[in-house]
């Protein structure tokens, strides 16, 4: 027991609290607010507290629970929905009403629901840590598998089938050491990641659905992303799109100090989304972890935490996670906050000289592993990081960071958002290192001349980027009819292939077959121009062609139909460029 001496926005000094270690946390004051030991010093303890800590004074007490910032993980955890340390939002809004009363706590998984538990070992077997020892259905999409926690390997008790609670004992594992109980939860403090026994090379995409994702930057499962915007351009929709269309098994969605009415949006729409390919709600394969920018400003910290260490737990059952961070600037604000208010020397812009090894930290957490088992098991945990610079500016300290650890670079374009061009993804100044080793995946799954298409597609693209400037200064008509040619297909990738509506049923999403045949019909179109125009033919009989509204009308064809639409309008294409007369 301690008390405090100073007190300073949310950090907080206290003197007296003996046996304290690092990242303990600890309850201060008479109300109990969360806190976390950050620095010690000689007799005194640095507190980074997660409550607002108005009218507190010095003298009141602080008391050390003796353990690090951990969060609970068991059954349950899917379809909740949490504030930045792991309290459920519906049960602290049944006890304090719509505003989270300060030092209220409440358990992250319910202590009194019964779990159905199938048992995979017998009693007296070897097992050892990571092993799966028995499976809860969890959702009716995800099943739940009982590991054993790091540390523990022996000779497991008696295990039965039935319904337990997470705090009911399992079983026990004999080991040298003495007896260690099972149960359906364990605890894992925050700021350590879980071991892997290796993290493997990217080898397969996350299919998103999203064409100007999958097909020019694609990202691999285990991969990180980087998507800064301005306000307005369409990062949240990015990153919803994601959760619901990505081939990922679960999604952890952590809103981090996000404005209200963006999560609001969240918690009211997730709930009532349903599974694209299970037809069953999305909430079933989702944790929502809620932390808004008028919450306390060191909380958003602990929510990034919070959330990579649920994305880690789901990996190590041998899962896909899909982790959305939305925003790591306003993380970053909170760590140029807490380190002002330690009078540390300020970085770049103000932030701490430290904020690039703490970005380093959290993406480093991501990866495709061989995950800590007997068995070969294999996860994967993929991060997609919002990034806010002020002003659009991707400039600034918390973009150049992110930029020098993750491998796949989404520019979100203003101008293109303002046009009403989404998903509002630059296409020259965005990136995917994963482009090269990916391509083979594609050959293999979906077209042996993925390659050559993606190159002919990136090399119009550009090449409409030089011409654009020459067209500003002699105008469109001066141009040779094959240049004409070029920004005519430019624009037919653009609006045809680019451009995707998040809010059509149709379009919606698109598959990696459907995005093969899409492009590939225009760049078909493109051969078929250039041999015309060889011809003689001019780019204005060219662009009279019913063949265009065809190519046009492609992203409104079902999945089912598509192949049948596809080929007839190949056919089409090279019929009608045959038959125009020069």
């Amino acid at each position: 027991m301690g008390k405090v001496t100073r007190v300073s926005g949310p950090v907080v000094i206290a003197e007296d609290l003996n046996d304290a270690r690092m990242y303990d946390v600890v309850r201060v004051g008479e109300l109990g607010l969360v806190g976390e030991i950050i620095r010690i010093s000689g007799g005194k303890v640095t507190i980074q507290v997660y409550e607002d800590t108005s009218g507190m004074r010095p003298g009141e007490r602080v008391e050390s629970t003796g353990k690090p910032l951990s969060v609970e993980l068991g059954p349950g955890l899917l379809k909740s929905i949490y504030d930045g340390i792991q309290r459920p939002l519906d049960v602290i809004r049944e006890k304090s009403g719509d505003f989270i009363m300060r030092g209220l706590s409440a358990g992250a998984l319910d202590e009194t629901k019964k779990w159905s538990f199938k048992p995979l070992v017998s009693k007296g077997s070897k097992v050892s840590e990571g092993e799966i020892i028995g499976e809860v259905q969890e959702t009716s999409l995800i099943s739940h598998k009982i590991m054993v926690p790091f540390g523990v390997s022996g000779r497991i008790g008696n295990l039965k089938a039935g319904e337990y609670t997470v705090s009911d004992e399992l079983t026990q594992v004999e080991m040298e050491s003495g007896k260690v109980t099972l149960r359906l939860k364990q605890d894992w403090p925050v700021r350590s990641a879980r071991r892997v026994v290796s993290k493997l090379p990217p080898s397969v995409p996350l299919v998103t659905g999203q064409r100007v994702i999958d097909t020019l930057f694609p990202v691999a499962k285990g991969g990180t992303v980087a998507v800064p915007g301005p306000f307005g351009s369409g990062k949240t929709v990015v990153q919803h799109q994601l959760s619901k269309w990505s081939d990922s098994d679960v999604v952890v969605y952590v809103g981090c100090g996000e404005r209200g009415n963006e999560m609001t949006e969240i918690l009211t729409t997730f709930p009532e989304l349903l599974d694209p390919k299970s037809g069953k709600p999305l909430m079933e394969r989702t944790v929502l972890i809620a932390n808004t920018s008028n919450m306390p400003v060191a909380a958003r910290e602990a929510s990034i935490y919070t959330g990579i260490t649920i994305a880690e737990y789901y990996r190590d059952m041998g899962y896909d996670v899909a982790l959305m961070a939305d925003s790591t600037s306003r993380w970053a604000e909170a760590l140029r906050e807490i380190s002002g208010r330690l009078e540390e020397m300020p970085g770049e812009e103000g932030y701490p000289a430290y904020l690039g090894r703490r970005i380093s930290e959290f993406y480093e957490r991501s990866g495709n592993s061989r995950v800590v088992s007997p068995d070969e098991r294999y996860g994967s945990v993929t991060i997609v990081g919002a990034v806010s610079p002020p002003g659009g500016d991707v400039s600034e300290p918390v973009s150049q960071n992110t930029l020098r650890v993750t491998r796949v670079f989404w520019a979100l374009d203003s101008s293109l958002a303002s046009r009403r061009h989404f998903p509002s993804i630059n296409w020259l100044n965005s990136y995917s290192l994963y482009q090269a080793e990916l391509s083979k995946w594609y050959e293999e799954n979906v077209a042996k001349d993925w390659q050559s298409i993606y190159s002919d597609t990136m090399a119009i693209l550009q090449k409409e980027a030089e011409l654009q400037e020459v067209v500003q200064l002699v105008g469109y008509d001066a141009l040779p009819e094959k240049e004409k040619a070029i920004l005519d297909v430019a624009r037919m990738i653009r609006e045809d292939f680019l451009q995707q509506s998040a809010f059509d049923e149709v379009d919606s999403y698109c598959s990696t077959a459907k995005q093969y045949g899409m492009l590939r019909a225009i760049i078909e179109m493109s051969r078929a121009q250039n041999v015309a125009i060889d011809r003689g033919v001019t780019m204005d009989k060219l662009s009279a062609l019913p063949v265009r509204g065809r190519i046009s009308r492609m992203k409104e064809v079902r999945e089912a139909e598509f192949k049948e639409y596809f080929d007839s309008l190949i056919a089409d294409i090279r019929k009608e460029m045959e038959s125009v007369e020069v």
